[in-house]
């Protein structure tokens, strides 16, 4: 009976891994999503000192020592639209209001806890396959004179289709220790891969519009202090997740198609305001502007090749967010969930021409959902999301800044999850 549950996992894992592969996640705070797994996400991705399931494992590794013996699934449906607008004189971009096509998105969640019996520096095991991105994909419209030249043009860029698409998997491995009752560590290698398609892109840099796949490493830590019996504090650090380049691109992406994860962490206190209603407040930062591939300002095309260790990007800075959770655990079979997340903007109007590319503007995000304990062995999820609209302003670097330019997205999604219990007591 110990040895099904891998079994199942194992068989989840090598269904899930290629849809997370087929799939960009879109996500909200950069290309990070705002929370994963159904919880998380109902709670606008707070929790890093209230682990009660194995989704904990991404924020916060610590709070595995929670989790029961389960597999945790959940499919997102994501929905962000991507425009940009363009006014003034006429530019590279064109003049009027264009959205990216792609509209829906698909993103599956797995994770999984196995609890260990006698073992002096374990007490339970974890996995989790989750999945970031990014994506755009405007169409190949007509362009008149005086854009794109005297004779006018195809597309964003004048080249047709023009768009970007960055899949990232991560699979990462977990162990907990409970150290004493209020003292809890845990530890989490990452393997990852991610994969990178630039289409309509030439008038740039030389790019095969054909896609470049690599692996890469990294690991978290964190831990869970129980600071009175209703206050509790967590907090994890993650490394950067250390990428092979981008070759085929390395003459459009900053430092040579280095393109590495950027290290993250999350700190959160939970308080127990009653023994079935806890709040949560997380403070989460991720370090983009350590990254050239996203880091570098657009302004750089004016004194260094696209590719070159200085060359243009997409300006993203670091960022921080603030998140608010609340679960109301209304009865042993049914949980309440709500939530709020902030993060301070990705990037500013120095960088809108390139942005295109990449609007994630996106900096409130409302949360909610619930759980609902079928039995001892199932319990349904579910969470939804909404971002409001967001827009930034900014000019055209080249040719001219009289042509103005506009980027905005605003972003829906709902959760799905699905949780099986093994050995579960009745």
């Amino acid at each position: 009976m110990q040895r099904w549950p891998w079994q199942i996992l194992t068989c989840s894992t090598a269904i899930i891994a290629p849809l997370l592969a087929a799939q960009p996640a879109i996500a909200l705070e950069g290309y990070f999503q705002h929370g994963y797994g159904a919880r998380h996400k109902a709670l606008a991705g707070a929790g890093a000192a209230d682990g009660r399931d194995a989704t904990v494992i991404v924020i916060n590794p610590a709070g595995l020592v929670h989790a029961q013996n389960e597999i945790d699934s959940a499919f997102s449906l994501f929905s962000p639209t991507r425009e940009m607008e363009g006014s003034g004189a006429p530019g590279l971009t064109p003049t009027g209001k264009y959205e990216s096509n792609t509209l829906q998105f698909f993103v599956p969640n797995l994770a999984a806890a196995y609890r260990v019996s006698g073992n002096p520096f374990v007490d339970v095991v974890g996995i989790s396959v989750w999945g970031n991105g990014a994506s755009t994909n405007y169409g190949s419209y007509t362009r008149p004179a005086p854009e794109c030249g005297p004779n006018g043009g195809l597309g964003m860029y004048c080249n047709g289709r023009a768009g970007v698409d960055l899949q990232q998997m991560f699979l990462t491995l977990a162990i907990a220790k409970q150290i004493t009752p209020d003292f809890s560590v845990g530890i989490a290698p990452v393997l990852a891969r991610q994969q990178f398609r630039a289409k309509g892109l030439s008038l740039f840099a030389p790019v095969s519009n054909s896609v470049d796949g690599e692996w890469g490493y990294g690991i978290s830590g964190g831990i869970e202090w129980s600071i009175a019996p209703n206050f509790r504090f967590g907090g994890a650090i993650a490394s950067k997740t250390y990428m092979g380049s981008f070759e085929k691109y390395a003459h459009l992406l900053a430092d040579h198609g280095d393109c590495d994860v950027p290290a993250y962490g999350q700190a959160g206190i939970a308080y127990d305001a009653q023994p079935n209603l806890t709040l949560m407040l997380d403070y989460q930062y991720i370090a983009y502007g350590e990254v050239a591939c996203v880091a570098n300002p657009a302004t750089n095309m004016l004194f260094a090749p696209f590719g070159a260790d200085d060359g243009p990007a997409f300006g993203w800075r670091n960022i921080s967010a603030i998140k608010f959770g609340a679960e109301w655990r209304y009865r042993p079979d049914l949980t309440f969930r709500a939530g709020y997340a902030y993060n301070t903007p990705l990037f500013g109007s120095r960088d809108v021409q390139l942005d295109i590319l990449a609007p994630a503007t996106t900096q409130h995000h409302i949360t909610g959902g619930g759980e609902w304990r079928i039995d001892k062995d199932w319990s349904l999820e579910l969470a939804g999301m909404y971002a409001p609209e967001t827009t930034v302003k900014g000019s055209e670097i080249i040719p001219s800044a009289a042509h103005q330019v506009e980027v905005s997205s605003e972003q829906y999604e709902i959760t799905l999850g699905v949780k099986y219990y093994y050995d579960a007591a009745p």
